[in-house]
This record gives structure tokens, sequence and C-alpha cells, in this order.
């Protein structure tokens, strides 16, 4: 899984070497002549960088000066060197960056052309890694459609700039990503190795259902897989008193599992994840975490598909949050992840069916004289009669009319929408539908997200440009008319999809991978060389 310790200490072995040695270059003493600054030099550097403009164009700048070659560059190379080494700890792959390599064709330097040829080469390395450690090692589009993210690459030509004149160590740390959650992370990834490392969480617990007065040497098997795990203090009790009980309720909450103290069949089988496997989560949400290493806006609004909230976030604290629910399943509905910029409110919405909707979903109510809450409507937005539509010569996909359903309180869309407009029709709204909002899994949309508290929402969107926010959102939908309500400030959107989380306290969570995009993104990493599945 992850673990790279016989790698690491040798590419530890290798980088000590590099300190001690490294002023030699082939034979040649690195204040000798060969260190100094050729055209034979120059020329290399500009060969081996030659399909990176980013880099040829801060070489040009500097005049190609060395920035790793020289004798003066001995505390950047060791720095860099020493990192590549430590890729591990942040499920990079280590492998790419051939330390070994690079090791030898230091050893090997013979002419100035050769060390040329290796600036280029460590610099080139320098760039890779930088990419992987700031914005991520795999192209998400590649990985699953539905996840779109313009990944946030450092230019080449400022990377380097901004290098060479800062301490190394310390530039090449900040290349992570600054937010808290990748720190929580990077340490969740820690401990769940050392437990690797220690056996695990000691043995399953085999059975089914505990509830509080249940005794016995079962209780015993589950209360020392809870005291692994970190969710109790050491005891030998054999019962389910209510020190356990609330160690129960704790875990379920973190595990996104109804929070009613028993230990049924949905619980039982959560504990039973092996710490390896709940690595492979963390592993991929810090790749995850690396891709939205953005500003995300001083206030927000964060919806986790996998954990069913949307929350409105104001400079890292989650100031409101609301019951959500996505995308279901099955082919189509499942709800994209990308980020966009919330511009309005539309109160008392209509609905304007998507195709794929009205195809899946009333196109024989329609046709056959049914579904009367709807409208059809023409390019102008004018009433066409159903009976001056001939149904049998259409199909969804050719039918020329939309068709919509007028604002009122069956309305699908409920009273509000909350509009980031972006190429996927996906939005945030209301919904009469409010009993779905009391199952665990709420995977039931046809894409869009549904709120559970949407008034709530609103209110708090508005409260920084009214201050009466409830009286100004209540006057609008009281006319019953369609209406559009800017904010004053536009609030980032974020739709992710996290299965390896941490809450306000720093717990580390867990949720299914409902879409089973994460295990995409795995076994991609594995293919990148950035996880070792065997160790």
């Amino acid at each position: 899984m992850g673990h790279f310790k016989g790698v690491a200490s040798h590419t530890r072995r290798l980088v000590a070497g590099l300190t001690v040695g490294i002023l030699t270059v082939g034979g040649f003493s690195a204040g000798s002549a060969l260190a100094q600054h050729f055209p034979a030099f120059e020329q290399a550097v500009a060969e081996g960088i030659s399909d990176n403009e980013g880099l040829s164009e801060f070489y040009r700048s500097v005049q190609y000066e060395d920035v790793w070659t020289g004798a003066d560059d001995a505390p950047r190379r060791t720095a860099f060197m020493t990192a590549l080494t430590r890729a591990p700890e942040h499920g990079l792959p280590v492998q790419r960056y051939d330390v070994p390599g690079l090791m030898a064709a230091f050893e090997a330097v013979e002419s100035e052309r050769d060390r040329g040829f290796l600036e280029a080469r460590m610099s080139q390395t320098f760039l890779q890694f930088a990419n992987d450690l700031h914005s991520g090692v795999l192209d998400p589009a590649r990985v699953d459609r539905a996840i779109v993210r313009d990944l946030p690459r450092p230019d080449p030509a400022q990377l380097m700039a901004e290098f060479v004149k800062a301490p190394a160590a310390g530039y090449i740390r900040n290349l992570a990503p600054t937010a808290p959650e990748y720190a929580r992370l990077f340490r969740a990834k820690r401990d769940l190795e050392a437990a690797i490392g220690q056996g695990g969480w000691g043995p399953a617990v085999a059975q089914v259902r505990f509830a509080p007065g249940s005794t016995g040497p079962a209780v015993v098997a589950l209360r020392n897989r809870l005291i692994a795990m970190g969710y109790l203090e050491r005891s030998a009790a054999a019962s389910y008193d209510g020190v356990l009980q609330t160690a129960v309720q704790r875990f379920q909450v973190n595990h996104g599992i109804e929070a009613d103290g028993i230990a049924g069949p949905a619980t039982i089988r959560a504990l039973n994840v092996s710490p390896r496997d709940r690595l492979e989560g963390v592993i991929v949400a810090m790749e995850r975490e690396r891709w939205m290493n953005i500003p995300r806006g001083s206030r927000h609004v964060w919806v986790n598909l996998t954990d069913y909230y949307a929350r409105i976030v104001d400079n890292d604290i989650v100031t409101f949050e609301t019951k959500a629910i996505v995308g279901a399943r099955s082919d189509g509905k499942p709800t994209p992840e990308f980020s966009e910029t919330m511009k309005y409110l539309e109160i008392n919405p209509d609905w304007t069916l998507p195709r794929s909707i009205l195809a899946r979903s009333y196109w024989g109510a329609l046709a056959s004289g049914g579904a009367q809450h709807l409208q059809i409507v023409d390019a102008s937005g004018r009433v066409v009669p159903r009976g001056a539509i001939n149904f049998g010569r259409y199909t969804p996909a050719t039918f020329p009319f939309n068709v919509r359903q007028p604002p009122g309180p069956t309305n699908a869309l409920g009273e509000v929408k909350f509009m980031f407009p972006n190429p996927y029709a996906i939005y945030l709204h209301d919904t009469p539908t409010q009993h779905l909002f009391s199952t665990t899994v709420r995977t039931h949309s046809s894409g869009c997200v549904r709120l559970d508290d949407p008034r709530d929402f609103a209110y708090e969107l508005l409260s920084r440009q009214s201050d009466s926010p409830r009286d100004l959102y209540h006057s609008i939908l009281n006319t019953g008319q369609q209406t559009r309500l800017y904010l004053d400030t536009p609030v980032p959107v974020h739709l992710v999809y996290r299965t390896a989380f941490t809450n306000v306290r720093g717990e580390l969570n867990f949720r299914d991978d409902m879409y089973g995009r994460d295990a995409k993104i795995y076994r991609a990493l594995v293919a990148a060389g950035a996880v070792n599945p065997a160790s």
C-alpha cells in the first residue's frame, strides 16, 4: 500500500552521499574550470529544456546561470533531493523522479556539456515534482469525465524565478496545499501507516449487532477494536455500557451512519474496514486536495456529495449547513464535481424539463394526455395547446417545444433555486419531496442538489446585503412571481467528492464511494507509481 520504506531508506542514503560528495562531479572539482560558465554548458541546457518554453524563458532571463550543478548550489540540491526521498509521505510517485538515476548522472559528469544536460534534467525533474506536489499527479478528466477541475499548474518561469530567490527547503515545503485539510490528511496518512506497521486494529468483530446491555467476549472484541482506533480509553469491561455506547455513536457520526448507539450491521461493516483500506481513501483525498489547491473564497459554498450536506463556509468556519440530496447512481444522474460562482437566487422558479428527464419520466404521460401540471411552450415562451400537437410525429429528441412546470407549491424546484451558471445545468434548489431527507443515503435526484432547509440557506446568503434577509426573501416569495435576486457579492460554489475528510474537531471521517470515483483514482495512482499495493 504506500509505505515505500525500502525505497525511502535507499534514497536517503543516496542523498547522504550527495551531500558529502556533490562538490565533486565526475572526478573534477566543482571549483575548477569545469564548473565555470562555458558556451557548451549553455548549449546543453538549452537543448535539454527545448521542449519547455517556461524553463527556456527562465534560463534565458538568468543568462543560463546554473541552479543545480554549481559549487554554490549544494544547499539547493540537497533540499530538493531530500524532498524527493520524502515524496511517498505525500502519496507521490517517487519512482518517476529517479533519484538513483540523478545521483548516477552527477557521478558521470565529465564535461561542461554533461553538466548542462544534468542541469536541464534537474530542472525538468523539479518542475515535475512541483506540479505533482502542488496540483496533483493525475489529470482528473482522464480518470472520470464527471470530475471537472482546472489544475492550478505553476508557471515554470515564475516557479524557477521564485525558487532561486527563496530558502530552498521552505519553498519546496510550501508547494504543497496550504489548506488546513491537507495537513490533517497528511497526519492521518502517517497515523494509518503506523497502525498498519503495528499489525492493524486487531481482529475483526464477528457479531453483527450489539446494543446497550449486551455482554460477553464479543463485546470485549468490539471495545478492543474501538480502543485501537482511538475511540475509547483502555478498559476490560465486558458489558455494552454507556461509555461504549457513546464511543459507538461517535464512530457512527464519523462514518455517516445513523448515530443510534446500536452497533448494527452497517456499523460493524464500517468498523471492520482495515486501516490499509482506509489509507487508500486518505491517499485519494490528498490527491483531490492538490487538484483544488486554489483560493476557495473567504465565503464559499461547500457541497461534499458523499456526505449529503451543503455548507456555507466563512473564513474556514462553517456558518450554516443543511442536508442535501444528490444525483442517483444510475446512468446519467450522478452529480458532477466542479466549481463555479453563485450569482443569483431565483425565487418562485419555474422548471423547464431537461430532455433526458422528459424522455425518461414524462414523454409517455404527455403523449397520452397526462401530466396536466406541465405546460408546453414555444421558443418565445408562449403556451402551446396540447390539442395542436401531433405527438406521434416526434420523439423527445426532436420535440420542437419546451416543457415546463410553472411556479407553485408543487413545483419540482420548490420555492427557490440557487444559480451558479455552468455547462451541466446543475444548481441547488428546494424540493416538495421533503420525506427523502430522512434517509441516510440521499442519492435521489437527477443530478441537481436539493436542500432540506433552503430558506435558512437563502437568509444566510443574503445576510451580507440586507439587514432583514428574511423580510427581503419573503417580500419576493409572496408575489408568486418568478424573480431573480442577485447577490451583491457572488459566492464560489464547490461541488466536491470526499470519501475521507476531517471534521471541525480534526477527526477523520469516511463515507462510501457511492459513484465509484475514488476507486478509479486509486487505481490510477497505483498505475502512476504513487502507491505500491503490494507493500
